[in-house]
């Protein structure tokens, strides 16, 4: 049997397989609230037969937005907006959807990707960056404003109401975004990270803030709810933020009931030096998993089926997340399925689709043809 097709539990969510869509930014939003892209977008994607689906980074405040077309769920609006796609998600896919909440930090204020994805100026519709110091993210960029006191307790309550937010629509759980270079991950790494209060410095104070934001979160929402986090395991850069750091802060969540953590790396610096390569941050997180006990999801350059399967029949991690993979191929999990001699759920309207000689592909689904 197939272990990429068993089982699995995060907390007491029920996952019926171990693939997870992971989060991907579509820029695609209006004033933080979800577009008719998004319905499309997770509509086919909740039908792929994955384990889980994770939306993609979702602003907890405006200015925690990386570009001004990201979703956000800080208002009322947001809300109602985010409803509706869910409502007709919900009617046709029965996979659990979790939700990544997020604040970009001094990588805010920055152009979608296909417009180039620089930093935009305040005389030019941007608005100034927040961060835990003044240190600009590229060297041609001025300096974000370092949040005081007043700002890190505004971050944390924007957190929490968000999370209440994903509650009320019925999300099932949630991934805190401390990777990729943003908000949290910035107060991690000493790249970023210049203060010389409780907030920065020794590993303990870097750690503070995240930590804080995941005790607010946790308390805030209802303990069956599960709360995870993405983490960069390394920055890739000599003195930044590392894999044995990693540990330590994985080993803190795990101790203040976090329910998984998901390894990326990289993202907080240009200098990285990322050795890009199949399957290249499955070690960050094998290492993880094993020094933290946490259910861990693995991701990064995982392709192909017998990769992913091997993954999880080798203990590496629990889950494996594909991101581009799976919006070049939405239906990847079928096609995993088939290589891996194994059933993955689909709607009765694709069940014609099977192809000819092949059987069990959809389970006991039989259909006929007038």
């Amino acid at each position: 049997m197939s272990r990429l097709f068993s089982p699995f539990s995060i907390a007491d969510l029920r996952l019926k397989n171990r693939i997870v869509v992971a989060p991907m930014c579509q820029y695609s939003a209006e004033n933080g609230s979800a577009t008719d892209w998004h319905l499309i977008h997770l509509g086919h994607l909740a039908l792929s037969g994955a384990g889980m689906l994770i939306i993609e980074a979702t602003a907890v405040t405006p200015e925690g937005r990386i570009t001004p077309a990201d979703l956000g769920l800080w208002s009322d609006a947001n809300e109602t907006a985010l409803r509706r796609v869910l409502s007709a998600v919900r009617a046709h896919s029965t996979m659990p959807i979790a939700i990544q909440l997020a604040h970009a930090g001094r990588k805010a204020s920055s152009h979608v990707p296909w417009n180039g994805g620089q930093l935009i100026l305040p005389e030019d519709g941007g608005w100034r960056p927040l961060a835990p110091s003044p240190i600009a993210h590229a060297a041609n960029e001025p300096p974000p404003a370092a949040l005081d006191r007043g700002g890190l307790e505004r971050v944390r309550q924007a957190f929490v109401a968000t999370a209440q937010r994903a509650q009320r629509l019925g999300i099932d759980a949630i991934e805190l975004h401390a990777a990729h270079g943003y908000l949290l991950h910035q107060f991690l790494s000493p790249l970023a990270n210049a203060r010389d209060d409780e907030y920065g410095g020794s590993l303990d104070r870097r750690m503070r803030l995240p930590l804080a934001v995941f005790d607010a979160v946790r308390a805030a929402v209802p303990a069956a709810m599960p709360v995870g986090v993405r983490l960069s395991a390394t920055d890739w850069v000599d003195g930044g933020w590392d894999l044995e750091q990693s540990v330590v802060f994985a080993q803190a969540l795990r101790q203040r009931g976090c329910a998984f953590i998901h390894v990326s790396s990289g993202g907080v610096s240009p200098r990285q030096q990322v050795p890009l390569g199949p399957g290249y941050q499955v070690s960050l997180a094998e290492t993880i998993r094993r020094e933290s006990g946490l259910p861990t999801i693995a991701v990064g350059l995982i392709t192909e089926a017998e990769q992913a399967e091997a993954i999880i029949a080798e203990e590496r991690a629990d889950l494996v997340a594909l991101a581009r993979g799976m919006l070049f191929d939405p239906r990847w999990p079928w096609h995993a399925a088939v290589a891996l001699g194994a059933e993955v759920e689909a709607p009765p309207q694709y069940w014609r689709s099977q192809p000819r000689g092949l059987s069990g592909l959809f389970g006991d689904a039989r259909i006929g043809q007038r």
